[in-house]
């Protein structure tokens, strides 16, 4: 395990005693890394005065929920699935700049609800510090229910987080972000569970060709193909150029693009007007 530097250690003691005012706490967690040591810290501070709650919908890739659910039993968190319904939400479903928004609005609603029920004092969940450099509308759905961020609290970023999940032995210190399979459909195409399914299928198939950081984005008939600068070398090979397309394919798609520009997180976001980007991030 890697040891903490002084500024490292300063910001897991912050993270530790954020937790203990918190007192109790449901943790909303998806399996990511921030989520994850989120869940575990809590767990190690305030023990059965908390709970982590991962939430079941046709926007969670399978293989991710079946990852999330086997590292809580790992690292004994205690965890409960919940239901959610965004896709029954027209403005989530419509899919405009604000999607992110009523999602997180819908999986607050719920948490509250359970809060509210268990007696528990407060919801958490995974925001750091770059994250409030981002656009993320759901930022605004957790202000909106009070949700506390104890990470971003500390002072934690990114690095430091997965800097203090590899010092604590967690198998998910290095893995690669995970956003939900909406994020890869073009804003103005509908969400639909068959949209979500294609999407799914292609990224597990292009999983098993051995990609580790990676996207499918959906244009319709079209899939465009997100792939890290680190795996060009291994991936832009007319073999497995091949085997993406007949993946992608086999998905339901009918044309497979490459994109040069490589993967980078909120890709479709590139395109969004500002004052779109203004009005769903409420400011």
């Amino acid at each position: 395990m890697a040891a903490l530097n002084t500024e490292m250690a300063e910001k897991k003691e912050r993270l530790e005693s954020r937790l203990r005012e918190a007192g109790s706490m449901i943790v909303a967690y998806s399996g990511g890394v921030d989520s994850a040591y989120l869940a575990y810290a809590a767990s190690r501070v305030l023990g059965e005065r908390m709970i982590a709650m991962i939430a079941d919908s046709a926007s969670l890739p399978r293989s991710h929920y079946r990852e999330a659910v086997e590292f809580a039993r790992e690292e004994s968190i205690p965890l409960r699935t919940v239901q959610t319904d965004e896709l029954e939400r027209e403005d989530y479903a419509a899919n405009g700049a604000d999607r992110c928004f009523h999602c997180k609005d819908e999986l607050f609603t719920v948490l509250e609800s359970e809060r509210v029920r268990l007696g528990f004092a407060s919801v958490a969940y995974g925001l750091n510090v770059d994250d409030k450099k981002d656009f993320r509308p759901g930022q605004r759905a957790a202000l909106e229910h009070a949700v506390i961020s104890p990470l971003a609290d500390a002072g934690l970023t990114k690095s430091d987080i997965r800097a203090l999940a590899q010092e604590a032995g967690l198998r998910v210190w290095d893995k690669p972000a995970s956003a939900c399979l909406s994020s890869r459909i073009e804003y103005g195409r509908r969400v639909t569970p068959e949209v979500l399914r294609m999407v799914e299928d292609a990224e597990e198939s292009l999983r098993m060709l051995g990609l580790k950081n990676f996207r499918v984005r959906h244009h319709g008939n079209m899939a465009r193909i997100e792939i890290a600068e680190s795996e060009f070398e291994a991936a832009l090979t007319p073999e497995t150029f091949r085997k993406m397309g007949k993946a992608a394919r086999a998905a339901g798609f009918h044309y497979v693009a490459v994109d040069c520009e490589g993967y980078r997180s909120g890709s479709m976001n590139e395109i969004l007007p500002v004052d779109a980007l203004v009005k769903a991030a409420g400011k």
